[in-house]
């Protein structure tokens, strides 16, 4: 059978944001969002979520370019003098090897986020990471430890099938990326389900962030295979100032636009795929 579970990443981020996965959820093929629990509308996303049982609202695990759940205070190790995270992935990730300070401060931030999770009385439907940090062996390790406490959700596993054949563009890059992200979630993959969790088997959208539009997305659903598949977007339905924004290059509207487009409902059905949120694809 074919399963696609259809994300937002980014929940919480901005109104922009948790507008268009309200409405892209409600007249669109959104099934689940991702939520960003230090994000600046976090709360308002989790109003909107409360309303929308049918959505599956998982956990955003933000370790860089975003906000901390703690008091900066408590974990000086992870936030520039702003109060926020850094925005290096590279240099953060060999912190996070070398410096025990930093495990110890980023094993707190992870679990708060947990906790502020659980606060909200939602069912946490999957976990992933912002930028996909939870990738890394630290918090990879982190994020394992605490999934039997949340009933074991369902955890991303961003890897992408070769489309070398129907994807004209970037295909060294394309390449490139599988190779990298195919050794760097084997230990991921190995901890999460260690923890009683289930893992998608691909996913769409990984080298082509904020630019899943339609025509392209309309690709990726002819490539669907049996088995769990998730694509993700980082929608809204308009940009937006200050920090807490999309780079400059995404294509957030047009990523709205695909999400409630017609042609993409009409072309999930005529694959026969069946629409549904993270952890309903592996209670079914």
């Amino acid at each position: 059978m074919k399963t696609l579970v259809v994300t937002a990443d980014d929940f919480g981020l901005s109104l922009p944001v948790n507008e268009a996965v309200e409405r892209a959820h409600r007249n669109g093929i959104l099934t689940a969002a991702s939520l960003m629990t230090g994000a600046p509308r976090w709360q308002d996303a989790v109003a909107r979520a409360r309303s929308m049982p049918s959505l599956g609202v998982g956990l955003h695990v933000t370790l860089i370019n975003g906000r901390p759940v703690l008091p900066p205070a408590h974990i000086p190790n992870l936030v520039g003098p702003d109060g926020r995270f850094f925005n290096d992935p590279a240099k953060f990730g060999a912190a996070l090897y070398f410096s025990s300070t930093a495990r110890r401060q980023a094993q707190a931030e992870i679990a708060a986020q947990f906790e502020r999770f659980r606060q909200t009385g939602l069912q946490m439907d999957h976990v992933n990471g912002h930028q996909h940090f939870h990738m890394h062996p630290v918090v990879s390790a982190a994020i394992a430890q605490l999934l039997p406490a949340f009933a074991s959700p369902p955890v991303r596993i961003p890897v992408e099938p070769p489309l070398f054949r129907a994807i004209a563009d970037r295909r060294l890059f394309r390449l490139c990326t599988r190779a990298f992200y195919g050794v760097m979630t084997r230990q991921l993959r190995a901890r999460v389900m260690a923890a009683g969790s289930s893992v998608n088997d691909v996913v769409f959208g990984l080298n082509d962030s904020g630019a899943m539009v339609e025509a392209r997305v309309t690709t990726f659903l002819e490539q669907l295979r049996p088995g769990v598949t998730e694509l993700y977007f980082h929608p809204a339905t308009a940009r937006w100032s200050g920090s807490d924004n999309l780079p400059a290059d995404y294509h957030p509207e047009a990523e709205f636009a695909a999400l409630v487009s017609p042609r993409l409902r009409t072309k999930v059905e005529a694959i026969g795929a069946r629409l549904t949120s993270f952890r309903a694809a592996f209670e079914a």
